[in-house]
């Protein structure tokens, strides 16, 4: 036997030894259920209120999606230069609207005065609001009309923004305003922006997963030390592939659900998918188009 196989061998049995160790001791902490995520059947989430039927984050699109009889509405939010927490998602307001400028840069009223649908494109492809005025939305706003409909809330500013050092704390003051702990989930892409809510919050709101929280998982699941995970998120939003990555393996859902972690799975917007991922464990979709989705979810419903 060579030098480098013992090496080889010894470095392997070293490694079993650590995860057998691990293994005998390690006793992952599971997440206490939320009662916002304790359903008897998969959920609906209207993306951005259902991106491809209005002009997202409006209270057309909120409007629609509420008829199709969804579980809850998917918004991003953004604090305004007047500290006002409006319903958005991209840093500008070039894209979705006729003006041009930084959200952080627009007062609540010069980002209301613009058009919000103006380059919408219906699925027949026509700019079908564009000679409609659509008006931007707050969060306030939103809670005040749709009372008894769940609310997946995704900060958007960055940690190291002024905004972003803000938004956290003005959330949850929200929230607490309108005693709507048990009636929303809060995510963001910056791991330090869900930890810095929870600090208000203290685990009385549904967390959703970082970008990072997703990748910390993934590399527990994967590493065979999947037992040394114990997830700081009550529930993963993830697309069903990131990069190369598969994330709808039924056995990485049953990972994250004996966690007791459901997974809703986002950027699905036919039919055959929302059932597939379904029948593979999905405790929700979040979904551009909440029309063809209400097709399946009605099935369960009657259930």
């Amino acid at each position: 036997m060579g030098k480098k196989t013992k090496i080889a061998l010894a470095v392997a049995a070293a490694s079993a030894a650590a995860w057998a160790g691990t293994k005998a001791i390690a006793k992952p902490q599971a997440r206490t259920g939320k009662a916002v995520l304790q359903h008897n059947r998969p959920v609906v989430f209207a993306h951005r209120g259902g991106a491809h039927l209005a002009p997202e984050n409006t209270l057309q699109a909120f409007e629609k999606a509420a008829s199709f009889g969804v579980d809850g509405l998917d918004l991003d939010v953004r604090l305004t230069k007047d500290e006002e927490i409006l319903v958005f998602h991209d840093a500008s307001v070039d894209r979705t609207t006729d003006g041009l400028g930084l959200v952080a840069d627009l007062t609540l009223e010069q980002i209301k005065a613009l058009n919000h649908g103006y380059n919408f494109e219906d699925l027949e492809g026509q700019l079908s609001y564009r000679d409609k005025q659509v008006d931007a939305v707050t969060l306030r706003e939103v809670f005040e009309k749709f009372p008894e409909l769940v609310l997946s809330i995704d900060i958007k500013d960055a940690p190291d923004t002024y905004e972003g050092s803000l938004i956290p704390s003005k959330l949850w003051r929200l929230i607490e305003e309108f005693d709507a702990q048990e009636r929303v989930i809060v995510t963001s892409f910056y791991n330090e922006q869900i930890e810095r809510f929870n600090l208000y919050a203290q685990d009385k709101v549904a967390l959703g997963s970082s970008e990072a929280e997703v990748r910390k998982a993934v590399t527990a699941y994967t590493s065979q030390f999947g037992h040394l995970y114990s997830p700081a998120a009550d529930v993963f939003q993830v697309p069903a592939k990131s990069g190369l990555i598969p994330l709808d393996s039924p056995k990485f859902i049953q990972f994250l659900q004996g966690l007791n972690v459901p997974v809703h799975f986002s950027d699905v917007n036919d039919l055959v998918t929302i059932n597939r991922l379904v029948r593979l464990g999905a405790k929700g979709i979040v979904t551009d188009r909440p029309d063809i989705a209400q097709v399946l979810f009605e099935k369960y419903k009657e259930q």
